[in-house]
């Protein structure tokens, strides 16, 4: 199992904490009679970056705002509050380097070993700079009866793990463990053997995870994502950001009459995070050749509540669609049910990271 970081933990009760680039997301988890159970929740969302296109949490340029992000951490914390200060975080995919590499099936003292050479060619900084984890997801056999293993090679800025533990030690938090947002989405679904691309949209950054058996293949990361939306809404209207991200919200990409002009206005841009989508898949066609397509495709992440997105994706897309239903592996308070729907994407991060010691 990939952990880049962790602390010895054996938890009755800990904060799975999703840092995404405009908003924080948290989720109080402890075990429960069958599954885990959700104690509390958080979101809390930045709107300055609906005002000024170029402010986020964190960016594609491994910048994390420390300042902005504490004092929401902070906040997050406080209104929860949490009866723990035990806590697991997320690494967004655009500050994470992977990829896949082919071996011979050797024992796991050889792949070590062979692992750090291959580190040394592929990672893009010095692996004294960097902190290093794989695992395998694929045994083969080539055309000639060889058998092989495809193993994926994770590597993160050692920077970037040391900004996440100053961030949680000054939020008065215990940080435990990181891993990537890829694998804590892959865990929501369990041992679920349908095919899957699982598509986060997040509001700068959308990732793209593949999925065979309910285990991570691969993931690929793109910049469109669902403020483009909001952004061409505000500049077509000529409206204030703040309102035409409540005309996304309310109106989606379901728009007949009067409000079609909006969804046409949208659709574009939705067509480009597709697009991405598309490219991605046949990456991945290409890196893992026996793997099965993809039967479906299911959304997460907040662009995923878009009225309309499913039927929208599918048509345009050529599979099954659906929103992530992570919540469905939890107990939760019976008033939590009427709310489930809109935060079960939304959540999806944040609810995979609550399952991480549970399960």
């Amino acid at each position: 199992m990939i952990n880049l970081f962790k602390k010895s933990f054996s938890p009755s009760s800990y904060l799975g904490v999703d840092i995404g680039t405009t908003s924080i997301k948290a989720v109080e988890v402890e075990r429960g009679k069958a599954r885990p159970r959700v104690v509390n929740y958080g979101l809390l969302e930045s709107s300055g970056y609906l005002a000024r296109a170029n402010q986020a949490l964190q960016t594609s340029g491994l910048k994390i705002f420390e300042g902005d992000v504490i004092e929401l951490l902070k906040t997050v914390v406080k209104t929860m509050g949490t009866t723990t200060t035990n806590a697991i975080a997320s690494l967004p995919p655009f500050s994470v380097f992977m990829t896949v590499l082919d071996f011979p099936q050797m024992e796991q003292k050889q792949i070590e070993q062979a692992m750090i050479y291959q580190a040394k060619q592929y990672v893009p900084l010095p692996i004294a700079e960097v902190a290093l984890d794989w695992m395998k997801v694929m045994d083969y056999q080539d055309d000639k009866g060889f058998a092989h293993q495809k193993i994926l090679l994770i590597s993160v800025p050692r920077e970037q793990i040391e900004k996440y533990q100053r961030i949680f030690k000054t939020a008065g938090l215990a940080l435990h463990a990181l891993e990537i947002e890829s694998l804590s989405i892959a865990r929501i679904f369990g041992n679920d053997p349908t095919p899957t691309i699982v598509v986060d949209i997040g509001s700068r950054s959308t990732n793209a995870v593949f999925l065979d058996k309910g285990r991570l293949m691969w993931s690929a990361q793109s910049d469109f994502a669902s403020a483009s939306l909001t952004q061409a809404l505000a500049s077509s209207l000529g409206i204030n950001p703040l309102r035409a991200e409540e005309l996304k919200k309310e109106r989606g990409v379901a728009g007949t009459g009067p409000n079609y002009e909006l969804s046409t206005i949208m659709m574009p841009f939705l067509d480009a995070i597709i697009s991405e989508v598309k490219k991605a898949q046949y990456a991945y066609a290409e890196r893992f050749p026996t793997a099965a397509k993809a039967e479906r495709v299911v959304l997460a992440g907040g662009g995923a509540n878009l009225l309309g997105i499913e039927k929208y994706w599918e048509r345009e897309f050529g599979a099954p669609t659906v929103k992530a239903t992570p919540f469905s592996r939890f107990e939760y308070a019976p008033q939590v049910a009427p709310l489930a729907a809109e935060l079960n994407p939304t959540m999806s991060v944040a609810l995979g990271l609550g399952m991480k010691e549970l399960i």
